[in-house]
């Protein structure tokens, strides 16, 4: 039970910190400069943590700006305001996911300007559904070595559609349930405690109010463990972070009649 319990926890967190340290942080927002070394050392780790589900980075990447530009209009991606429930909401993200993988579906250019960080290579191997299907076999194996019960294998569902599922949870929950900050003008929350276990996903009233902003806590109680790991690979030098310049509103003088 010990190595289901521990084998389950390692992947849903490495494979929830890649999904916002990489694919969140820097290859959607920029939020630091990396080598690209260590960019690829990155890119591998993401798609082997995150396995059967494996998000590729570009496609991720353009429906996440997407989503903050469209944040909770008929445009965004994934907003859980035109959905009846989470089922059908991701169900039109990986359409419009697989749209831009295929190149089926071309974003606007607003949201390929910026850096996306390509691979193509990788994203071929890790989107092929052989590789997908020998990571759920892995997955199973695991299960059928070491789970004392029957009633373990509930969790492989997770293990096989863990990205998405992250992705779910994150969007649905922290655009419905929590409080706010700040008034964005859409219905992005954050959530506490759940925003710490989610390692700073679920602060989205934060984030979407300062978006390039590498810290996603803004109160005392609020802890982005996400981004006390970017501080610590910052000190040693792995990345860089790019200081966060706060946006100085523009104030429009009242014309003399």
């Amino acid at each position: 039970m010990l190595v289901i319990i521990t084998f389950f926890l390692l992947h849903w967190f490495l494979s929830l910190f890649f999904h916002s340290f990489f694919l969140h942080r820097f290859a959607s927002h920029q939020m630091y400069t990396v080598s690209k070394n260590w960019e690829r050392i990155f890119y591998v780790t993401t798609w082997f943590v995150q396995g059967s589900s494996y998000l590729i980075p570009r496609a991720y990447a353009v429906m996440h700006r997407m989503h903050h530009t469209y944040s909770d209009t008929e445009k965004d991606p994934h907003s859980p305001h035109f959905f009846k429930d989470v089922y059908q909401m991701m169900r039109s993200t990986i359409l419009i996911f697989r749209g831009f993988v295929t190149g089926k579906d071309l974003p606007e250019e607003q949201f390929t300007r910026e850096y996306l960080p390509v691979w193509d290579k990788l994203d071929k191997f890790g989107h092929n559904s052989l590789v997908r299907a020998f990571f759920i076999l892995g997955y199973i194996a695991v299960y059928y070595f070491f789970a004392p019960s029957l009633w373990w294998y509930l969790l492989l569902p997770i293990h096989f559609l863990m990205g998405p599922i992250q992705g779910a949870v994150v969007n649905w929950c922290g655009h419905k349930y929590g409080y706010s900050n700040f008034n964005n003008g859409d219905h992005s929350k954050n959530s506490s405690p759940w925003g710490i276990v989610l390692m700073g996903e679920l602060f989205q009233n934060n984030h979407h109010y300062a978006k390039n902003d590498a810290n996603f806590a803004k109160k005392w109680f609020e802890f982005d463990l996400t981004y006390f790991v970017m501080r610590v690979f910052n000190v040693i030098g792995i990345i860089k972070l790019k200081p966060y310049i706060k946006p100085i509103p523009i104030i429009i003088e009242p014309s003399i009649q």
